[in-house]
């Protein structure tokens, strides 16, 4: 599988190459368990301290015996654990502890801290695999983006490693110049929520706009994209299959030796 290479002009340069991976079989069922996984393995882990609501004297259930020191026995009160606040010689004044019914006790069912979705290494692979070579599919690019217009263009896009010299003014024309039409899909567009939403903390609401994938030696700087080395690709970045992805020529060499 060929691609042309453009310069910063968006000229034709030369023809390469792809990667082997550009051409496998593209799993959607493996790229959305992993991308589930993903989620997990990104959420910030939270539960309540261990021994939250269990520090108290209060351990066990009370006795019901007769001549029992400490013991309810006609006291017509229930069995559940208490510590004692205060006494008169053997009458006690108890509280109920510990338990999730009581004041101060431990929650019923508090947030687990382990939890965890587990995916082998292979699926991993594979999930990856489909979804950097869903990048150079135009039916899984078709079916993301809903307001492209024909494709003018070979998928993937693919430039010469010197972006550390462009402006971003340069590289929005470069932008224009290959994707024509369906340049309103490049950057980012950030707008107001209508609704509720604006006060429950999701005021702003963008596209993900395209993405440019950098070697990991390289230097990029540039306004309005989402600009990720090959060692920092995460299947979030790439999910739904078919984002608009423009590649640096090292790059591609660099996924051409790591897959």
């Amino acid at each position: 599988m060929k691609a042309i290479i453009y310069d910063f002009n968006g000229n034709k340069k030369h023809e390469a190459e792809l990667p082997k991976l550009f051409s496998t079989k593209i799993r959607a069922d493996i790229v959305l368990k992993y991308f589930e996984a993903e989620k997990f393995k990104l959420m910030h882990p939270y539960s309540p301290y261990k021994e939250a609501g269990k520090r108290h004297s209060a351990s066990g259930t009370i006795s019901h015996r007769r001549h029992e020191w400490k013991g309810h026995y006609g006291k017509g009160i229930s069995r559940i654990p208490r510590k004692t606040m205060s006494r008169r010689g053997v009458q006690f004044y108890w509280v109920g502890a510990e338990i999730s019914g009581t004041r101060g006790g431990r929650r019923a069912h508090p947030p687990k801290i382990n939890r965890m979705r587990k995916i082998n290494k292979n699926e991993e692979m594979i999930a990856m695999n489909s979804a950097i070579a869903s990048t150079a599919n135009e039916k899984y690019i078709a079916n993301r983006y809903s307001s492209l217009v024909k494709l003018h263009f070979p998928v993937p896009i693919i430039i010469e490693s010197k972006l550390e010299k462009i402006k971003s003014k340069d590289f929005i024309k470069l932008l224009k110049h290959l994707l024509k039409e369906n340049y309103h899909l490049a950057l980012k567009n950030k707008t107001i929520r209508a609704g509720k939403g604006k006060m429950r903390g999701r005021k702003y609401k963008s596209n993900a706009g395209i993405l440019l994938i950098k070697s990991k030696s390289e230097n990029i700087a540039l306004k309005g994209l989402d600009i990720k080395s090959v060692p920092e690709l995460k299947i979030s970045n790439l999910y739904p299959l078919g984002r608009l992805v423009i590649y640096t020529e090292k790059a591609i060499e660099e996924l051409g030796g790591s897959k």
